[in-house]
């Protein structure tokens, strides 16, 4: 029995010893592509599960391993590598980036998804594509690139933002502007102080499955901005520099530019209304028109012989008269009069230059990334810039298995100045630059000179401006009143006065605490604050303008926004065999405060000393603060079966402080499903050619608390009553308001093929708003003529699709191309009886009506022209309504139009025209070759119409005053040579021949070359000598050119289309730079 034993311990131990024997140190390193080591990778020998290896920081390790086995080596962010060890002592393993890994990755709301799993709809713009664009504010990096998603810009200075639709507006009265949430935490900033080089992705999410969980702020869709981490492995340090112009972007109307064709133009219409109203023969009609003209333009820039007319019979300029005039005032000074370029004075080249350098390392434990940015855009009109410092610190570490924190914190000091521009159509602001320099006449000085056309100075050192006020003391020359604009000179206040500028701090931080704990839970807690305050100045000089005799004024305005966001969020993950069930529950408060103080005071001391103690008299004075807060209660629960079924739940509850306390809570939910078909055995045979087939579908619904506060209760005004005080009431409240809810459907299909070479999707929506805002009226008895109720809905049917592709996909030569569109139709399903006349209500030029569009045109309708090429316009016929005893009680119309050459007698009519595109969206091609990069993106819209506002203000025929621009298709009016229907006769002391009527509606499809990029990258071979990883250098263009109907009609400022020229333009910058990365 001992012997036993013995012998079987001795077997025993001579199999381990030959076990063992069979083993081997085995050392070596792991790297990336570029050689760079891999901290943190994990070597495991296949087919063992114990004994596994992490790599140091050379990317070194050892471990002891079968002679003839394998080891196993897996990073995240990399794909997982066997390599057998063939009897080698030393191995060297290069790892590949896991692009696919990367991009199959979705951020939706708390937390992230597989692409194949998610069941709505996103878009996602990535950071090579906002790197393409040159803006100080992220969102324009949006245009044409994300499905879905409509922009437009009623701005152009520098930080401004623009106006953004996800599937068509969804409301009429409260907020349609899409949610913001930065690295998980909603976010209410400003987003031109977040800094576009720290940003690593924006998601669109757009559809019930995306956003339900964010409730009552997700009804307009959610923005998810990602910002940058550090990628595992080697640290890098990355620099750009950008220097660069900004030009005008937007084109001009084809103006009469030339001076002598301008007064020649006038004075036609001008000796046409002698001849034909007056009856004068020709040499009167010219002595009338040559009077009449200088009488209404009273510049004269030429200087014409004695005794001598200005203009002759022929309609030509005297061949004698020369540019250039010396008008003699009536206290005896001598000025020259020559026409300036108002656009060339007021605008300018700015530069623009920016500055951004990040440090990022990341480990298996570790990831760290720091920036900082400089932004400095001048604008293309003084006073109008933006300077920016941006600072960004993100870090985590995994301090243990179960336990990972992190935290990430941005920092932004600003400083802008914004000068005055209207938005709304019809500016007739004398301080509106670009309202100015777009309606004075080309016969007009800018500058008072003297007789040898010296520019003057005043008595303060000031240039002397041409106010064209008639009167020295207010900055014009004696007895000679510019018609146009009278008494201003908007470039010159520009550069007196202070519109706008602003200084300030906004701090960004958010920190989270991850639990790992029971194998499959995971507990993590969200904190995110942000503070922005700023201080503002605005400053009326003492010199010249309407306020000159205050001497001076100034506003000053201290604003702080504070926002707070605390998430506590459990998820739970389990597979079991083919089944995989994940789930998770949280909760979220959020809560916002904003303080404003304003005061004035003029009489000023010095125009040096812009604070409110450099003026002695005080002025008003006011403050007000707000809050706003919400609390949610949130799930998701999500499953899958083998990777080919998916199934996903969402539900939310909700409570806003913008509703009575009675009616704060509401539900919020969405179901999704989707079917990969290429995963099915079936399908087994296109896996040649077919890498993906998806097929996805949900619905759910969303609230909108966007109406702003207090609408639940009545709100009074302060008033003093013989010093006692009194209320009065401002607005009704409704304590039963609640939320505008939004449902959403989503049908959609997702393919790629040739192993990535072409892929697409398309997707199906349907979007119903339902309880929308109305002002619901009331009889005046009873103390206030209206109040809010939900009591509208409204839908949105659309088809949106995005196709990418590679055209050529070689070693060195790539060519790629994508397209992407959106078509929808918005239709009013429901109105309040009460506001309905005639089936529907008129708002601004809109007809609503049940069945129609909210941009339904509504308006005068131009008939041609009568035999005297005079404008027509429809009026409705009317007939009497008769009782049964015959008597007349009343009209109505009979259907019939009729036609009238009095505009004000003309009735406003359903054109049958909307403003929404048939079409819109975007692409674009990218090419790189043997180091270089090229890249070109357009945007589009195709169909709708706008309202071409600043042509119409250019085709009036001229009367008493004048001194505006006029169109040259002036020159095509009607004539009895030319009985032209499109444009009616340019005659003098015609005032209807350019009135507000869908004669100006305008085709607004167009064609935006949105940016351009060229960029060449110097050989690894050459710059690594230099300890240079990486050297790019390149050129890029922003907003390059556009095509429209018709030079200087820009449509893409308005879902409604209203445009107008009086806005400050959107901006063409043009930059070289360099990309260092070490």
């Amino acid at each position: 029995m001992v012997r036993k034993i013995v012998l079987s311990i001795v077997a025993v131990l001579t199999a381990c010893t030959f076990a063992f024997a069979q083993n081997k140190q085995v050392s070596g390193t792991v790297v990336d592509a570029e050689g760079n080591p891999i901290l943190g990778a994990a070597v495991t020998v296949v087919g063992t599960t114990v004994g596994g290896q992490t790599t140091g920081v050379s990317g070194e390790f050892v471990i002891s391993a079968p002679a003839n086995g394998a080891l196993e080596v897996s990073f995240i962010g990399y794909k997982t590598k066997q390599v057998p060890i063939a009897g080698k002592s030393n191995i060297k393993v290069v790892l590949e980036v896991d692009t696919q890994a990367i991009d199959d990755v979705v951020v939706v709301a708390f937390g992230q998804q597989k692409k194949e799993a998610f069941t709505g709809s996103a878009a996602v713009v990535k950071a090579d594509e906002i790197a393409k664009t040159q803006t100080s504010n992220i969102a324009q990096a949006l245009a044409g690139t994300a499905p879905g998603v409509q922009l437009t810009n009623t701005s152009g200075q520098p930080g401004s933002r623009p106006s953004i639709l996800v599937r068509g507006i969804g409301s009429l009265s409260a907020g349609t502007e899409p949610l913001w949430v930065v690295d998980g935490i909603p976010y209410d900033g400003d987003l031109s102080l977040l800094n576009p080089a720290d940003i690593e992705s924006m998601t669109v999410l757009k559809d019930a499955a995306s956003t339900a969980l964010y409730g009552s702020r997700g009804a307009n869709g959610v923005v998810m901005v990602t910002t940058k981490k550090a990628n595992v492995g080697k640290a890098n340090i990355t620099f750009d520099a950008k220097w660069g112009a900004s030009t005008r972007a937007v084109q001009d109307y084809e103006y009469i530019n030339d001076p002598a064709m301008y007064y020649e133009t006038i004075y036609g219409a001008i000796y046409d209304y002698g001849m034909g109203t007056l009856n004068y023969d020709a040499n009167r009609a010219n002595q009338y028109a040559n009077t009449t003209l200088m009488s209404n333009l009273r510049y004269q820039v030429f200087d014409v012989p004695e005794g001598q007319h200005f203009i002759g019979t022929n309609g030509k300029v005297n061949p004698n008269a020369t540019l250039g005039n010396i008008y003699t005032s009536p206290t005896g000074e001598q000025h020259l009069l020559i026409p300036d370029d108002w656009k060339d004075e007021a605008f300018k080249t700015g530069l623009r230059q920016e500055y951004n350098v990040n440090v990022s390392a990341a480990d298996a434990r570790t990831n760290f990334y720091a920036s900082f940015g400089y932004l400095s855009d001048e604008g293309i009109i003084d006073r109008s810039s933006m300077e920016r410092y941006s600072a960004r610190l993100k870090a985590d570490y995994k301090v243990k298995k179960w336990l990972k924190v992190g935290a990430n914190a941005g920092y932004t000091n600003y400083n802008s100045s914004s000068v005055y521009e209207e938005a709304s159509q019809g500016s007739t602001s004398t301080v509106n630059v670009f309202g100015v320099v777009t309606q004075v006449a080309p016969i007009y000085p800018i500058y008072i000179r003297d007789a040898e056309g010296n520019i003057l100075k005043d008595q303060n050192g000031n240039t002397r401006y041409d106010w064209g006020s008639g009167a020295y003391d207010d900055g014009g020359i004696a007895g000679l009143s510019r018609p146009v604009m009278t008494g201003s000179n908007a470039v010159a206040q520009n550069l007196l006065d202070v519109n706008g500028a602003t200084e300030g701090n906004s701090l960004t931080a958010n920190g989270f605490i991850e639990l790992d704990f029971l194998k499959d839970f995971k507990f993590t807690f969200n904190v995110g604050t942000t503070l922005d305050e700023y201080r503002s100045t605005s400053f009326t000089n003492p010199y010249y303008g309407g306020y000159a005799d205050q001497n001076g004024m100034i506003d000053k305005s201290h604003g702080r926004f504070w926002a707070f966001n605390m998430q506590q969020i459990l998820n739970y993950s389990k597979e079991l065999g083919n089944h995989t069930i994940s789930a998770m529950i949280g909760h979220e408060n959020y809560k916002r405060n904003t303080a404003s103080l304003y005061a004035g005071a003029s009489n000023m001391f010095s125009t040096d000393l812009l604070e409110l103690a450099g003026a002695i008299n005080d002025g008003t004075g006011s403050s007000s603060k707000n809050g706003y807060n919400t609390e949610g209660y949130f799930g998701r629960l999500e499953y899958n079966y083998g990777g080919k079924y998916y199934v996903d739940a969402s539900y939310r509850r909700d409570a806003s402080s913008r509703f009575h306390p009675d009616n704060r809570w509401g539900n919020f939910w969405s179901l999704g499903a989707a079917w990969v078909m290429t995963n099915e055995d079936f399908m087994s045979n296109t896996s040649n050619w077919l890498d993906m087939l998806k097929i996805k579908l949900s619905y759910g619904s969303q609230g909108n608390d966007g109406i702003g506060n207090y609408l639940y209760t009545d709100l009074y005004n302060l008033q003093s009553a013989g010093g006692a005080i009194s209320t009065v009431l401002a607005s009704k409240g409704n304590k039963n308001i609640t939320w505008e809810t939004n449902s959403n459907l989503n049908a959609g299909v997702e393919i790629s093929v040739f192993n990535g070479r072409l892929s697409g999707d398309i997707d199906f929506f349907y979007r119903k708003t339902s309880d929308m805002l109305f002002s619901r009226p009331v009889a005046p008895s009873l103390g206030y003529s209206s109040y809010m109720d939900n009591i509208g809905d409204m839908h949105n049917t659309g088809l949106e699709f995005n196709i990418t592709g590679d055209i050529i996909r070689t070693k060195n030569v790539t060519w790629s191309a994508r397209v992407s569109g959106t078509t929808y139709k918005n239709v009013i399903d429901k109105l309040p009886p009460e506001k309905m006349i005639d089936g529907g209500y008129v708002s601004g030029d809109y007809w609503r009506t049940e069945g129609g569009s909210i941009y339904d045109w509504y308006m005068r309708s131009y008939a041609g022209t009568n035999e005297q090429g005079e404008a027509l316009y429809y009026k409705k016929e009317m007939v009497d309504v008769k009782n049964e005893k015959g008597e007349t009680i009343g009209q109505e119309w009979n259907g019939n139009l009729l036609t009238t050459t009095d505009f004000n007698a003309a009735d406003k009519l359903e054109i049958g025209k909307t403003s929404i595109p048939d079409l819109f969206g975007g692409f674009g091609t990218t090419v790189t070759f043997y180091g270089f990069d090229f890249s070109a993106n357009f945007t589009y819209a195709i169909g709708g119409w706008a309202f071409d506002y600043g042509y119409m203000r250019t085709m009036s025929s001229p009367s008493m005053g004048g001194g505006n621009n006029i169109h040259v298709d002036v020159l095509k009016s009607w004539t009895p040579d030319n009985m032209s229907q499109d444009y009616p006769r340019y005659y003098y002391n015609d005032l209807y021949t350019a009135s507000y009527s869908d004669r100006f509606l305008t085709k607004a499809s167009y064609l935006n070359l949105q940016n351009l990029n060229l960029g060449y990258t110097i050989p690894a071979q050459w710059t690594k000598k230099l300890s240079i990883e990486g050297l790019r250098i390149y050129l890029s263009c922003e907003n390059v050119f556009y095509w429209s109907k018709r030079k200087g009609f820009d449509p893409r400022q308005s879902f409604g289309g209203m445009t107008n020229d009086t806005l400050y333009s959107p901006l063409r910058v043009i930059s070289g730079g360099i990309n260092f990365r070490f």
